[in-house]
This record gives C-alpha cells, structure tokens and sequence, in this order.
C-alpha cells in the first residue's frame, strides 16, 4: 500500500493530489484527485478528479468525510448529499459510465472556518481508493473489424479517433518535440476514453539508408511496429503514413520526379511489406499534406498528387497479402477542403477504380478565430458558417457519392496549454460542440489533433476534463451552450442583474445546480437573467478573479459552467525598453485580455498583418498574468515604423483601456492613454 500526498496551501489557493490506496477486490480500485482551486474568507471552491482502476462501472457514488465541519454548498457534475461530516457525491445521468481508466470529474463550492483540511479517505461504490488495483482487468479482446469491401463501415467504425501528435512524426525522433515515449498504457487509456481509431504521424527522412535501397532502420521500423501492434491489441484501429517527409523531399518531386518517386515507392514497399498480414483494421494514408514546390498552379499540383496517389495504390496492392483490400486514404491537396481541391480527388477516385478507398481532409477552423487574430475571439455567424461550409461540401463532394471520409486532423491552431488564452475557454467549447454535431450528422469520421495539448500523456489525465467531455458528449448527443460562459462584476459598488442568452441547440433548459428559479434567475425564452441577489452572494468577499462557478444544466449533453468574476478596471503604467524586449506593466484586477488593435497616428493600421487593426495574440502580444505585464513581440515590432502607434487593448469584462508607444530605431516607450 501506498499513500502519497502532494499539497500547496495557500489562503489564496490550495491544490492537493490525493492517491489513496487500495482495496484487495477484484477487479476494483481507484484514484482521486482533490483539488481546492479557489479559497477566501469563509469559502472555497474544489474540484474532484476520480479514475477508475478496475472494470467498467455505470453508476458511481464516492464518499468522503470533512474533518473540519466544512460543508458542500453547491455542487456540478454529481448530486452532493451530506449527513454530519460524511458526504456522498452520486453521478448525474450524463456521466454515469466510467470505463476502465477512464476519469470522471465534478465540482463544488464549500463553507469552512478555523481550517480546511483535504479529506484523508475516499470509498468508490464502496471500494476504498488506494490508487491500485486488487486484480487488473485482462486485455480487451479485439472486435471483428467490417469485411475489407465495405470502406464505408470501416470509416464508420473508426469514429471517433485520435492522433498520436508530435510524436513518431516529431524531427528527429520520438521525444524531440516534448512528449514522452509512447507507451500501450497510454493506447490502453486512449481506448478507455472512448476513442476507436488513432492516427499514428510517422516521419521516415531521418530514419532511412541512402539511394538507391533507402533501407528503414530496423529499430525505427521495429519501433512503428510495436506502437502499431500494441494499438491493435487494444482494439483501436490504426491509421499510419508518410508525414513530415511531404515537405521535407516530397514537395520536390515536380522538378525531381525519378529521385522522389524512387525514394516514394521504396519507401512504401517496405512498410507496405511489413505490415501485409496485420489485421484489416490497419489502414495506409499516402501522403500527410501533400504540398509541391515550383509548380504553375493548381492543375500542375494535382496532376502531380495523382500520380503519387496512383502509386501508392499500385504498389500496396501488388505487395499481396491484407493489403490486396486494406483501406488505403488518399488526401486532397494540402488535404484542404476547397472545392477544387475536392473535385480533382474525385477524378483520382474514378481513375483508380478501387472499392478500398476513403478520402482525408484537415479542418482547424477559420483562421482568424483560430489564431486569435483580425478580432476573431468569438464562435460567431462566420466562424459556424466556414464550420458548415466545409462540411457540407466534404459531404457532397465524397460522402454522397458513397466514399467514406476521414477528418484525419482538426482542433484550433492555437489552443495550446503552452499558450493559454488565446482562446477564450468557452468560446473553444462552442467550437468543439459543433464540430462533434456536424460531422456526427453528415457521417464523417473525425480524428482530435492531440499534440500533447490535450492529454498529459506523463499522468495519462485531460489537461482539462470539462474540455475532453465537451467533445466526447458530441459524439451522440448536443449540449446547450450560452452566449459567455463568465459574468464580470464591479469589485465594488452595487452589483445589478445579468443577463445571459442560452445557446438550447436542440436541447431544453432544465436548471442551475444550486440556485433556485424566480428568486435567484428568470428563464424567458432564450434569455437566462441572473439576479442581483443571487450574484451579490456568488460574488462572496469580490476578491479579484473567479468568485464561483455555477452550472447550467439542459436535457442532453454537459451542464454549462458560467464563472463569477470580480474586477476592476486594468491599469498600465509608462514603460521603456527595446524592439527585442518590451513589456507593458498591467494591473489586470481580476480582468482577461481578449484581444489587442494597433494604429498609427494617422488611423491606418500598424504591424504585422496590416489588413487588420487586431494583431495575432501570443505571436504579436501576450499577457503574463503572474508578473503583470503585456509583452510586445520582437514580432510585432519588426513590421512597425518609428512614431507613435495606439495600442487599444479590449479585455473580457468588457473594459478597454488605450496605451500609446513611441518607436525610434530599437528603443520604444510608452504612456497610458484615455480609456
């Protein structure tokens, strides 16, 4: 047995991983993390992370007890009962089932006085968490995967999937870019989560002889064989192609055909070879973005694609064995899903005359909001209508048609842990709702670019679980959203109502955890009032930042959480420096940067992109909320003229606050100006 406490106790924030150990039952066990994320005066709020170590559950209750008379005030995500000390959290309909390894996560907000301990014990449905397990579970067996005639039930079947990022594609080896060595406890978890496909990126330039063989090396070989294998015995299916290689060498195949044909097929042979008597449920991709370098134009472009395409076909099929029906997937160019770009594989599709085809596209959304840049901070009209678009037009193009697609990749460009904010947390949930909804309908299978934004892959835990349960609820069901998912009060002064509209999406308002209806809210038609008794006891003692969360629930899919914020205004303070290191010092007060515009003096734009006043946040700007400052990039400054540029900095409150910088040569200084 092992028990192991990590704590930081603050008054301002306490943040405690509790592993617990186990219990000697048969396939049970469980581990539980407690996590008090915010506390003040009299109040606090926690979140509660479970795993389950032993066999699939459906229906949970975990108990506890507060050693120090704390008491649950409000809870999300599980129903919250209390009889003295002890207290019992039981699953809500939508999260009942657990699957082996899989978390489940809920929340409340507390009372304590004197001290607030972290609970010593936890019991899963009876069975003491202790982070092992009495006798693991065996090894899923794999499913009969469709007969290798019918692609589309293949493609059908492998939804939803996900990517295996940065990892066998990184350059020039599997940690270089940061993420741990793949390990089947990873693939295990990955399955356990729900996924039944992944997308294994191998990049082959570094890991291969000379001309004229280009002979893999047997440990990188190996290596790819063993991620595959142990992916299958886990019962997902597998997608593996050439990656990074499409801009490395293949992208000159236009001026050097016979090199990177010769380089291609050897290439393809080999794998080809290798894996000709794997299971049915590993597929080929040809080409990860096929991109071409001193073409003429398009027509150019795909008359060069179809060749390696047909290629690759050929070759796969001469090479025997599974791999005379295995489904193969050919990309657009780019694997983009502009019409043309469609059109030009359809006739690939019809030339090659092959029954075991599937198309791949990309999606990551429209570029503005996808970056944070020219204004786009919101999932708005434009943003649902290129979501929209670009589906519909897959969907004629191939699915209509009856050839099966695969969305190898999509997320947003810059939702990344290493860049937080810049996308907004609720607005990227919209995001993933829909996406999940409209290729759920349209019948495309979609594949999450995981880079390592998404899983820690070192704790095998979602960097953040509300985000993993947004897009596992879309897979079958919609779940209402709402216009923001924060409302912002003055930190002092009169606090007055908020009013909010419910984004329904098919479903029906059904309550808010822990408020009641008339005295603490309104629901009219689509229009959620918050009153101002209700927010004058969420707001609690207004310290800066996030006060409570409360939890919005619909008929389907996950409750909406909505954070109360207590603010002031940001303020900044004159600032000197260079084009190479800038910072702005900023007294945030509880407020978010949204966005930021640069003008010159004379009203035209300044900066990198200068279509747009709106710069690209965290390419051109960025926040550090934990030293107050905005940065200025050597990035932006390198595209600014000397003079006076306005900086007009729009936050999530609402505020906007103007700052003025003087550039000349490599020295810049700056003033406040009127907000």
């Amino acid at each position: 047995m092992r028990k192991t406490l990590l704590a930081a106790l603050s008054a301002a924030a306490l943040l405690t991983t509790l592993v617990i150990a186990a219990a000697a039952q048969a396939a049970a066990g469980c581990r539980v993390t407690y996590a008090v994320a915010a506390q003040w005066a009299g109040g606090f709020t926690a979140n509660v992370a479970v795993t389950n170590l032993g066999d699939p559950i459906n229906g949970w209750n975990l108990k506890w007890a507060f050693a120090a008379g704390q008491r649950v005030t409000q809870a999300w995500s599980a129903s919250v009962t209390a009889a003295g000390a002890d207290v019992t959290a039981t699953n809500v309909s939508w999260n009942a089932a657990v699957a082996t390894s899989a978390n489940v996560s809920f929340g409340f907000n507390g009372s304590w006085t004197g001290t607030n301990p972290v609970p010593s014990s936890f019991s899963l449905n009876g069975v003491t968490c202790t982070g092992t397990v009495g006798t693991p579970s065996a090894s899923p067996s794999a499913s009969t995967p469709p007969g290798p005639s019918d692609p589309a039930a293949t493609v059908a079947a492998m939804q939803p999937g996900w990517n295996l990022g940065n990892t066998l594609d990184a350059i020039p080896d599997e940690t270089a870019w940061g993420n741990p060595l793949t390990t089947r406890a990873l693939l295990r978890h990955v399955k356990a989560q729900g996924y039944n496909s992944i997308r294994i990126p191998v990049t082959w330039t570094n890991h291969h002889g000379s001309a004229p063989a280009y002979t893999i090396d047997t440990a990188w070989l190996n290596r790819v064989k063993e991620i595959v294998d142990w992916a299958l015995a886990e019962n997902l299916y597998v997608m593996i192609n050439l990656h990074h290689d499409s801009w490395q060498w293949i992208n000159t195949y236009p001026s050097d055909r016979t090199t990177v044909m010769d380089r291609y097929t050897k290439l393809w042979t080999q794998i080809a070879t290798t894996f000709r008597d794997h299971s049915s449920r590993l597929v080929f991709e040809s080409i990860n973005e096929p991109q071409f370098a001193g073409t003429s134009g398009d027509e150019q472009n795909y008359q060069v694609l179809r060749e390696l395409n047909a290629e690759f076909v050929e070759l796969v099929r001469a090479s025997g064995g599974g791999n005379t029906t295995r489904l193969l997937v050919l990309p657009t160019l780019f694997t983009n899903a502009e019409q043309g770009r469609l059109d030009a594989l359809n006739a690939e599709f019809d030339a090659l005359d092959d029954p075991n085809l599937a198309a791949t596209v990309h999606f990551y959304g429209y570029w503005p909001f996808s970056v944070n840049i020219a204004g786009g901070t919101r999932y708005d009209a434009a943003v649902e209508q290129d979501l929209v678009g670009t589906f519909d037009r897959v969907k004629a193009s191939f699915v209509d048609r009856g050839i099966p697609v695969i969305v190898g990749e999509w997320a947003l460009l810059n939702w990344d842990h290493n860049r937080p904010g810049v996308i907004e947390r609720g607005e990227f949930l919209k995001f993933l709702e829909a996406v999940g909804y409209h290729a759920r309908i349209r019948g495309l299978t979609t594949m999450l670019w995981d880079a390592g934004q998404f899983l820690n892959r070192t704790e095998l835990r979602w960097r953040d679980q509300g985000v993993h349960d947004m897009i596992k609820a879309s897979w079958t069901a919609r779940s209402g959203t709402a216009s923001a998912d924060q409302v912002y009060l003055p930190k002092t002064g009169a606090i007055t109502s908020k009013t909010l509209t419910l984004n329904l999406n098919g479903t029906t308002f059904q309550g808010i955890t822990g408020l009641t209806q008339g005295t603490d809210y309104t629901v009219s038609g689509s229009t959620l009032t918050l009153t101002a008794a209700a927010l004058t006891r969420l707001a609690g003692n207004r310290a800066y930042g996030v006060n409570s969360t409360i939890e919005v629930r619909f008929s389907s899919g996950v409750p909406w959480q909505i954070n109360i914020i207590s603010y002031e205004e940001p303020a900044q303070s004159p600032a000197s420096g260079t084009t190479g290191s800038f910072a702005i010092p900023t007294q945030f007060r509880g407020d978010q940067l949204a966005t930021m515009e640069a003008k010159y003096a004379d009203g035209s734009n300044a900066g990198p992109a200068d279509w747009t006043p709106y710069k690209e946040f965290w390419t051109h700007f960025q926040p550090d909320y934990a030293a107050g400052t905005v940065l200025l990039k050597p990035e932006f400054f390198a595209e600014v003229k000397d003079g006076t540029v306005t900086l007009t900095f729009h936050f999530w409150s609402g505020a906007v606050v103007s700052y003025r910088i003087t550039k000349s040569g490599e020295s810049v200084t700056g003033t406040p100006g009127s907000s």
